[in-house]
């Protein structure tokens, strides 16, 4: 899916990839480089310690496909080896995604991801709201029980504005086309199309983290 198709077909073809169960896609191989991932040209920044692997997030909330592979993702990390760090990142292939950007970045410097992100999702899928700019968010958060200055406070903050501005970047680093995505030590990339489907796409990330464990 391409940026300029990103507002009509949001992971359309991510839809149709996890309709095809991972076990008939393994066929006997491991992952291979160009078909099932990509080798970035130029390595992307991580910021993930020594000794960690960077396990980079890319979605936006208005995603359907987001949406649905949100818990998916959350079970992951938690089973994860421990030397994986996981890293949400929120895009913004227009300007108005940026509001979003700052969500996202807000709930994570207040500490309430964990409360409130799988909310978002919730909120525009399934109870139809339209969270896409910064007065609709706000009055958002405060009808969820968070102090309503501090959240307008960190949202309207020259740190939230930084960290949506390198999120930008960082998506722009690892070329993504499209949510959802995953990046790994800021060198492979892949999604639900090339691997066929978002839970192979982990199975892959595995594979991944595994190489670069290896010194490979």
């Amino acid at each position: 899916m391409k940026r300029r198709d990103f507002s009509l077909a949001c992971g359309a073809a991510v839809a149709g990839a996890a309709l095809i169960p991972s076990s008939a896609l393994a066929q006997g191989r491991p992952p291979q480089a160009g078909t099932d991932y990509l080798v970035l040209d130029k390595r992307a920044p991580v910021e993930a310690p020594a000794g960690k692997i960077e396990v980079v997030e890319f979605f936006w909330y208005n995603c359907p496909h987001c949406q649905a592979f949100e818990p998916m993702m959350a079970a992951w990390s938690k089973r994860a080896p421990k030397d994986i760090v996981v890293r949400r990142v929120p895009v913004a292939f227009r300007d108005d995604f940026v509001p979003q950007q700052r969500l996202y970045h807000t709930l994570e410097a207040m500490g309430l991801v964990d409360q409130l992100h799988h909310k978002v999702f919730a909120a525009i899928h399934l109870e139809k709201q339209k969270l896409d700019r910064a007065e609709v968010i706000i009055d958002w958060v405060a009808k969820q029980g968070v102090d309503k200055a501090k959240f307008v406070e960190q949202f309207t903050s020259f740190s939230a504005s930084t960290k949506a501005t390198r999120s930008t970047q960082l998506q722009n680093a690892y070329r993504i086309e499209g949510t959802p995505s995953l990046g790994v030590a800021g060198r492979f990339l892949t999604d639900g199309p090339m691997a066929k489907s978002m839970e192979r796409a982990l199975q892959v990330v595995e594979f991944l983290a595994a190489e670069v464990r290896s010194g490979r």
